[in-house]
């Protein structure tokens, strides 16, 4: 799940060099904050956290401590992880509601002034007016946003109705990823940015080659041995066309549908004909296994694959460290855009804003809060995190470069728009009703009897719709209710202990 301090978890170890950068930016903050002298606390809330808030501070606010002597900042989590963490089993697990449990540290007697939170949540916050709009104190401190990449600063824009109620420092994203060699190989022109789906796949029928263990995909929608179709369509085809398994209130099926037939029709053929990857392709129980061996792109197994922006790093490694891998040869890659939908044709990219800073209505601090969310988005900070933050990308695009001296298309990792953010409301459904995972899985099996031709896929997506009606209504009866593979209800007790 993404949320609060973002998909990243990992410790970042503050450096001598950047110790010395501190001393460059003492003083640069200005505003309001740094005039008073007197003593001041700035209540940062997330969406979760625990006692160890270390890698927080370490990333968003040692530096503006540092700069800032008379400010002090407490970390407050929405939701506490060590309530979960030390849970002995006799309670049940409880999915936390993360929007409501927010909403409880920003109201009240000692409400946050800082708000740190996913899009998703963000939108909400926006939407039941509990956050402060920014564009005055941007106007007013003729504050910079022009040096912002245009897809996050347009996708905060989206989420307030044209309007900033928040302002994200870094953001993360991916781009589809292709191998020279293999394009050149087969006399066929690379892909290039804001390329549909239909371009790509047609030019991976085009560079797909061989058979056997020897066989090259033309492109796979991650670059991992064991692809599973099914879930991969789910995630980056379907999601892009924001179509629904079920209704928002999860009481009817969507998937009897022309459109997720076209989608259907579109992806079992691919697999069929060996353009992209299933389960089984690549796994090979006597292949020697070598640092790039489960890596698809790297070992050349797919001419085009989507990756993270970090991925950068694993293919420069790779190729570096070349001489020392056995039977590899360096990749010669480049990026594009990730594929767009012709109805979207701005649009993708899996772009997210795990952080996104703003301002609580009620907060008791919020000059300080505005200066602090600049400081955290200007210009210094991003020259700085450009260099220490190996895993999201700064927002500010002069400080976006190629990693590690190399030349590549980095344009093509902000090109494109955000999705729109889920609903967190969709989330806590999901969490209260376990088995419409159940009922999302259950397509699996008629996907695959798509891929063995038993069925049609305007014959599966039918099966499936009835099916799935019927495993909706067991969840309206019981929201508890969680289903074996074949669909057969059972129902977890008060105790968690399964009763069939």
């Amino acid at each position: 799940m993404k949320r609060g301090f973002g998909k990243l978890r990992k410790a970042v170890t503050v450096s001598l060099a950047a110790a010395l950068t501190l001393g460059l930016l003492a003083g640069c903050s200005g505003g309001k904050a740094a005039d008073k002298q007197e003593e001041k606390v700035l209540r940062i809330g997330v969406l979760y956290g625990s006692t160890d808030d270390s890698w927080f501070r370490q990333q968003y606010t040692d530096i503006f401590e540092y700069t800032n002597k008379n400010i002090k900042i407490e970390i407050v989590p929405a939701v506490d992880n060590n309530q979960y963490r030390y849970n002995d089993g006799t309670e049940p697990y409880v999915q936390p509601d993360y929007l409501e449990s927010m909403k409880k540290i920003m109201t009240g007697s000692n409400p946050v002034d800082v708000v740190v939170a996913d899009t998703g949540t963000l939108k909400q916050l926006i939407q039941e007016n509990l956050l402060k709009q920014l564009d005055p104190m941007i106007q007013e401190d003729k504050f910079d946003t022009t040096d912002y990449v245009p897809s996050v600063i347009d996708g905060i824009k989206d989420l307030g109705e044209g309007n900033i109620f928040a302002l994200a420092p870094s953001f993360s994203s991916s781009a589809l990823y292709y191998n020279k060699k293999i394009f050149t190989d087969a006399g066929v022109e690379p892909p290039t940015d804001k390329s549909t789906w239909d371009d790509i796949f047609a030019k991976a029928r085009l560079v797909a080659k061989g058979e056997g263990k020897d066989r090259v995909y033309g492109f796979s929608f991650n670059r991992y041995k064991g692809n599973d179709p099914f879930w991969d369509m789910q995630y980056t085809y379907v999601g892009g066309l924001q179509l629904k398994t079920f209704d928002d209130k999860a009481e009817n099926m969507t998937v009897s549908s022309p459109q997720w037939v076209k989608v259907w029709e579109t992806i079992s053929k691919l697999a069929k004909d060996k353009i992209i990857p299933d389960s089984n392709s690549g796994m090979n129980d006597n292949e020697v296994w070598t640092a790039v061996s489960s890596d698809l792109f790297l070992s050349g197994k797919v001419a085009m694959t989507i990756g993270e922006s970090n991925y950068v790093n694993e293919v420069a490694d790779a190729n570096n460290n070349a001489s020392k891998i056995k039977n590899f040869t360096p990749v010669d890659w480049d990026v594009v855009t990730v594929p767009v939908h012709p109805e979207k044709p701005d649009v993708g990219g899996n772009i997210y804003l795990s952080n996104t800073f703003s301002i609580n209505s009620s907060a008791p601090n919020a000059d300080t809060a505005w200066d602090y969310i600049k400081f955290i988005n200007g210009e210094e900070y991003a020259k700085l995190k450009s260099r220490s933050n190996t895993y999201e990308m700064v927002s500010r695009k002069s400080y976006i470069q190629p990693k590690q001296g190399l030349s590549y298309n980095i344009q093509a990792f902000y090109l494109l728009k955000p999705l729109p953010p889920t609903n967190p409301k969709d989330d806590k459904m999901m969490a209260d009703k376990p088995g419409l995972y159940n009922v999302t899985n259950m397509g699996r099996t008629y996907f695959q009897q798509v891929l063995e031709n038993k069925k049609t896929p305007d014959e599966a997506l039918k099966e499936w719709a009835e099916k799935g009606n019927k495993m909706l209504q067991e969840i309206k009866l019981n929201p508890k209710t969680q289903f074996q593979e074949d669909g057969t209800p059972f129902v977890p007790d008060e105790s968690g202990n399964i009763r069939y």
